[in-house]
């Protein structure tokens, strides 16, 4: 992967891991019922979620790609359109309302692996967004091998520092999610439309 693509990548994936979503919800819940040294295992949990998806998501592309080279091309508009359209639906979102159930049941380490690694898998929206996303970062003439390690790993990174984040400023950002998280989706919902219609257009 070239040093501007990657470039571009990791900060498309920074805009993606501050979006709202079922993980970042987790890592706020989990930050402030058991902290955000124990929230690790959810993270990780997480991480090992989406790094699956990724690679379920290349593996496809791989064969697709076999077909016909002329595919990434159709997969980046048809991507670049879903992403259009998962930006207006996260503009048009309220604002995100956490609630901490303080009789919540304690869970093990092993729990909270397991919690954040469900998280992850059972969103299909996911499996979605990355066959929208990763065509867009492709270069057919190298080998994808590499470029999902590069990829897996940079998302992975970036994933984990921002929920570790949440983690740790769970109660303080709880307030703030509920009365300004409108204008935040806004924002994110901006930023994602932008990415869809721009990468396509790009080389």
């Amino acid at each position: 992967m070239a040093l501007d693509t990657w470039l571009i990548y990791l900060l498309a994936s920074i805009g993606l891991s501050l979006t709202p979503g079922p993980n970042s919800l987790l890592a706020l819940t989990h930050g402030a019922l058991y902290g955000a040294r124990r929230t690790l295992f959810t993270i990780a949990g997480g991480v090992f979620g989406f790094s699956a998806l990724i690679a379920l998501t290349m593996f496809g592309l791989s064969a697709l790609l076999q077909t016909s080279a002329g595919v990434l091309q159709v997969l980046k508009w048809v991507g670049g359109a879903y992403l259009v359209w998962l930006g207006i639906q996260l503009w048009r979102s309220p604002a995100m309302h956490l609630e901490l159930s303080q009789g919540a049941a304690r869970l093990s380490n092993v729990g909270l692996l397991r919690q954040g690694f469900l998280s992850a898998m059972a969103n299909p929206k996911v499996l979605l967004f990355y066959g929208a996303f990763l065509p867009q970062f492709i270069d057919p003439q190298r080998g994808l091998l590499v470029q999902f390690v590069v990829m897996a790993a940079t998302f992975a990174t970036v994933e984990c520092g921002v929920e570790y984040l949440l983690a740790r400023l769970a109660f303080r950002i709880r307030p703030w999610l509920a009365k300004g998280g409108t204008g935040f989706n806004r924002c994110c919902g901006g930023l994602f439309a932008l990415i869809g219609v721009a990468l396509p257009l790009g080389r």
